[in-house]
């Protein structure tokens, strides 16, 4: 059928069974087509988040029963049901109207918020594609590429006053690009709450951007650490320190960004590579990005089914890696993301249980959380601020095996956990979900 052809509907009629069509180029949404089949909610509530009000339908590639459900609803008959109901109560809602309308502007608010966060986490992820392409042809080009997209960041982060790091929904694509997305803003993040500025924070964000660029150089069977590499494998892995060094000289970086590189596999206790100097030898920028490598490989390991929550990984630095880490820069971390980072699964005191999606840098232990509610829908919940309910706290963190199947199905926990930067919630702000 042409596409000319396909039926509007409006985004809140949306079923999973739909197969849909999205007039948005493809750096517009996270989807790998334009076109598919919704096989989740949370694919609807990721198109909810694009702002669009209809989205075009192919009936022919839809499922039947989900076309017969919605022909249930909205035909003739269901037509002049609503309109009756409407015609009722219309006298009588106006209080109920005015608090839905506020509602509905703050989850608008909340979408628009997460997809601002999104679309500019898959601008980062997409440039750093096009580096690697260019780095070996045009490898100034490639470094200026890598200024600018990290100036652009810090001019962002700086003119939010306090930043809230968020948890991104479900994010699709190459894990190289994910990993140094994710360093980067933990990084700069972490090195501003450090007290880092100027060309010291810049150092640090673009040696964090271009960090494992050395891998580009490795065999394929070796680009990525495994417990069971042999003596030999594990020497060609870590020679993509010195590879990432070579080529961030090419591209024109200076000896700081290049210590950075250099030392980022190195640890305080002097047990790291390549060099295993100490960490008096090591710079800040190195410190900062040793442990946001680490942090994340424990979140984001190449094998799923390994993977760390983030309260968990957090604890594991504290207990048994601590001696690797500069001491500052780890508590500077934990001060930043609190004991529950955003993918942390908690259970409130209250007993319900929650998934943490933000947290202000600077409030740490009040986190804005979504909560297992099942008279709510998924996607039409608010986050709740703990800044705004005093008392209400975490009381503990949780393993996914450990929630019931009714909370599991609905917090959806992340089998990658990505982050990006948003302005935070006033601390006066009596409204959950609403941005300023």
């Amino acid at each position: 059928m042409p596409d000319s052809l396909l039926t509007l509907i409006p985004v809140s009629d949306l079923r999973v069974g739909h197969f849909v069509l999205l007039d948005l180029g493809w750096m517009a949404h996270p989807f790998p087509r334009n076109s598919f089949r919704i096989e989740s909610e949370r694919q609807i509530e990721t198109i909810r988040a694009l702002g669009l009000t209809r989205v075009r339908i192919d009936p022919e590639r839809s499922d039947a029963l989900t076309l017969e459900a919605a022909a249930n609803t909205s035909g003739p008959l269901g037509e002049a049901t609503t309109a009756a109901t409407s015609a009722t109560s219309t006298a009588t809602q106006a209080p109920a109207d005015a608090a839905a309308q506020q509602r509905a502007q703050a989850l608008a608010e909340q979408r628009r918020a997460l997809q601002r966060c999104e679309r500019q986490y898959h601008e980062g992820a997409r440039r750093y594609r096009a580096l690697l392409d260019d780095m070996e042809h045009a490898p100034e080009a490639a470094g200026q590429q890598a200024r600018t997209l990290v100036g652009a960041m810090l001019t962002d982060i700086q003119g939010h006053g306090e930043s809230a790091i968020r948890l991104l929904s479900d994010v699709q694509g190459d894990r190289a690009a994910q990993h140094a997305m994710n360093v980067t803003v933990l990084a700069v993040l972490l090195g501003r709450a450090l007290g880092m500025g100027g060309e010291e924070l810049e150092t640090l964000g673009v040696a964090a951007f271009l960090h494992d660029i050395g891998k580009t150089r490795l065999p394929d069977l070796v680009r990525h650490k495994d417990d069971a590499f042999t003596a030999a494998q594990l020497k060609v892995y870590q020679e993509h320190v010195a590879h990432g060094v070579g080529l961030a000289r090419a591209m024109g970086m200076g000896p700081a960004v290049l210590q950075a590189i250099a030392q980022h596999h190195e640890a305080t206790d002097g047990s790291g590579f390549p060099r295993g100097c100490r960490g008096e030898d090591m710079s800040r920028c190195a410190h900062v990005l040793a442990l946001i490598n680490r942090y994340d490989g424990l979140c984001n390991p190449l094998n799923p089914s390994r993977a760390l929550t983030p309260h968990e990984s957090l604890s594991l630095l504290f207990a048994t890696q601590k001696a690797c880490f500069d001491p500052v820069t780890l508590n500077a971390f934990i001060r930043m993301v609190g004991v529950y980072p955003p993918g942390s699964i908690v259970q409130l005191s209250d007993g319900r249980f929650a998934l943490v999606q933000a947290v202000n840098s600077a409030r740490p232990l009040k986190p804005r959380v979504l909560v297992h509610d099942p008279r709510t829908p998924r996607s039409e919940a608010l986050l709740l601020d703990l800044q705004a309910e005093p008392s209400l706290s975490i009381q503990r963190s949780l393993r996914t095996d450990q929630l019931p199947r009714a909370a599991l199905d609905y917090l959806e926990p992340r089998p990658r956990y990505c982050y990006f930067f948003e302005r935070a919630v006033r601390p006066d702000s009596g409204s959950a979900g609403t941005l300023t």
